[in-house]
C-alpha cells in the first residue's frame, strides 16, 4: 500500500486500484498466475484446479476467475465500412441432457420436448485470410427468434457483406442488406463456399470446455464463458505470451463486485 500526500478520501491505495483486481486479499502472484492459467489453457481451467494449485478456497477461485473474464472482453467487434468480407451466423443450445439426468431433476429441469429447458448461444464468424485468422462474436442470447437472430448479425457484420447460415426462418430478410446465402442441412452441409463449419468448429470447442472443464454453469453465467472462450479462439495465433499480455492489458478500469456477481445465481464451477 501507498499514501498519497495530498488529503482526500482514498488516501491509502495500491497497484490493484482501478483494475479488476481493486479490493482483493489475494497477492499479484496468484493472480498473475491465474491470468496466465485461464488465458491459455485450452479448455479453461476450474476454480477448483485453482484452489489446489495456487492455495485458495474454491469460492476466492471462482470470483477471481471471473474477474479475469471481465478483462477478456477485449478485441471481438468486427463492424466497419462495406466490405468483402464473409460471415457465418449460427446457434447452438447448452443445457445437460436429459439421459444423464436424475429422475427428478429431469422433471424440475424438462418441461418439453426438444430443446426445452437449454440456453440459446448465438455466434457470428468471420472468416479468416491467408493473413488473419477467423475470429467469433458469441453472446448468450434469450431466443433464437428473427429480431434476436437478426439484431446479433447487424451488430458485427456490415451492410453489403457475405452472410451464411444454416435454413432458419429467423434469418430470412437478411437478403435486404447482405448476400446472404443458405445452406440446408437436411441436404447439405456444404455447397461450395456456402457453410456454417466455422461457427460449428467453435461450438465444438465452446461445448467441450463446458462439459469436460466447468460441467455445471449458471445460466446467468453462461456469457461470460463464452466471452472466456471466443477470446482464446480469436487469440489462438498468438503465443501464451501474447494472450497473457493482452488479458493483463485489458484489466483496468473493470470492476466486478462479489455481489453483483451472485445477486442472481449461487457459484457453480
Amino acid at each position: 500500500m501507498w499514501e498519497c500526500k495530498e488529503t482526500h478520501p482514498k488516501k491509502q491505495f495500491s497497484a490493484k486500484i482501478g483494475t479488476i483486481m481493486e479490493d482483493s486479499p489475494i497477492g499479484l502472484d496468484k493472480w498473475l498466475v491465474a491470468i496466465w492459467m485461464i488465458a491459455n489453457c485450452k479448455n479453461g481451467v476450474s476454480s477448483y484446479e485453482i484452489h489446489r494449485e495456487l492455495g485458495l478456497t474454491q469460492k476466492s477461485a471462482w470470483f477471481l476467475l471471473h474477474r479475469i473474464r471481465e478483462a477478456m472482453k477485449v478485441g471481438s467487434f468486427f463492424k466497419a465500412g462495406p466490405s468483402g468480407d464473409q460471415f457465418e451466423a449460427d446457434e447452438t443450445f447448452v443445457g445437460g441432457r436429459s439421459k444423464f439426468m436424475s429422475k427428478a431433476r429431469r422433471a424440475k429441469t424438462i418441461k418439453g420436448s426438444g430443446t426445452a429447458g437449454k440456453e440459446t448461444v448465438m455466434g457470428v464468424l468471420r472468416r479468416g485470410t491467408k493473413t488473419e485468422p477467423s475470429k467469433a462474436v458469441v453472446e448468450h442470447v434469450p431466443n433464437r427468434r428473427k429480431t434476436t437472430v437478426q439484431a446479433s448479425v447487424r451488430k458485427v457484420a456490415p451492410v453489403g457483406s457475405a452472410v451464411f447460415t444454416d435454413a432458419l426462418k429467423s434469418y430470412d430478410g437478411l437478403a435486404s442488406d447482405y448476400v446472404h446465402e443458405v445452406v440446408d442441412h437436411a441436404v447439405e452441409y456444404v455447397r461450395d463456399n456456402v457453410h456454417t463449419n466455422g461457427m460449428e468448429n467453435f461450438w465444438s470447442l465452446f461445448k467441450r470446455t463446458l462439459k469436460g472443464t466447468y460441467v455445471s454453469v449458471e445460466p446467468a453465467h453462461l456469457n461470460a464463458y463464452a466471452i472466456e472462450q471466443t477470446f482464446r479462439f480469436n487469440e489462438r495465433k498468438g503465443d501464451n505470451r501474447d494472450r497473457f499480455r493482452k488479458v493483463l492489458g485489458a484489466i483496468e478500469g473493470r470492476r466486478l463486485t462479489y455481489k453483483e456477481l451472485t445477486s442472481h445465481v449461487s457459484t457453480a464451477a
